[in-house]
C-alpha cells in the first residue's frame, strides 16, 4: 500500500553509511532495522540520539519485542514495531511517531505498565531479560556463528572485554559451558524467542 505523503529519503546498510547519510541530510523520521550490518540497531540508535538530537526513530525488528522495545525506548527510539505487523498498523506507528508520540504495541504498553507498577519483581522477567545491552548483542552475535575475535573486531572491542562479556552472560543464563552458551544462542536467533533456560 502507498502512502502519497511519505517518501523513502534514503537508505543504508550499516553504522557508519547511515551516520555518514544523516550527516548529509536528516529525514523526519528514520526507520530503523534494528539487526544492522555489523552494526546493532540499540547502540546506532543511541549514536544517532548522540550527534542528531531529537529526529524521529522508529526500530522495526523481527525480534521479540518484550525483549528489544523497551531498550530501543531507552536508548531513544520514539517507538518499536515488529516486521510481521499490517501494513496499516506500520502506517499508524509512523504517523505516531511522527507526530511526536511513542508507539509501542498493546503488549509492550502492558509490560512496561507492569514493570513499572512492580519494579522489583522477577515474576514475568526471562533470564535473558537481565542481560545488559551490550551483553544481548554479543548474545546474539553468538548465535550469528561469530566467534570471539570475529564479535572483538566487529565491536571494536578487545578479546579480553568480549571473553568476560561471554562470562557475564553465562552467569545471568545459568549456563554452564561454552557450547550450551553457542546452542542457546543460535536457538534463539533462529526462533526470534527467549530461551528455555
Amino acid at each position: 500500500e502507498q502512502e502519497a505523503d511519505f517518501e523513502v529519503s534514503g537508505e543504508a546498510a550499516g553504522r557508519s553509511e547511515l551516520l555518514s547519510t544523516l550527516r548529509l541530510d536528516i529525514p523526519d523520521l528514520i526507520l530503523l532495522d534494528i539487526s544492522l550490518q555489523s552494526s546493532d540497531g540499540i547502540e546506532v540508535t543511541k549514536a544517532i540520539r548522540a550527534e542528531f538530537g531529537g529526529v524521529p526513530i522508529l526500530v522495526v525488528s523481527m525480534h521479540d519485542e518484550n525483549l528489544y522495545a523497551e531498550r530501543s525506548l531507552r536508548a531513544g527510539a520514539n517507538g518499536y514495531i515488529m516486521k510481521q505487523e499490517m501494513a496499516e498498523n506500520v502506517v499508524k506507528a509512523l504517523r505516531q511517531v511522527l507526530a511526536g508520540k511513542i508507539y509501542v504495541s498493546d503488549n509492550v504498553r502492558q509490560k512496561v505498565l507492569r514493570d513499572l507498577t512492580h519494579p522489583n519483581s522477577d515474576i514475568h522477567s526471562t533470564p535473558i531479560e537481565r542481560l545488559s545491552d551490550r551483553e544481548l548483542e554479543v548474545f546474539r552475535l553468538i548465535g550469528e556463528g561469530k566467534g570471539t575475535r570475529q564479535i572483538s573486531e566487529m565491536l571494536n572491542l578487545s578479546i579480553k572485554t568480549i571473553e568476560t562479556y561471554r562470562a557475564h552472560i553465562k552467569d545471568k543464563l545459568a549456563i554452564k559451558s561454552a557450547s550450551e552458551l553457542a546452542r542457546c544462542a543460535v536457538s534463539w536467533v533462529e526462533s526470534g524467542k527467549a530461551p528455555n533456560l
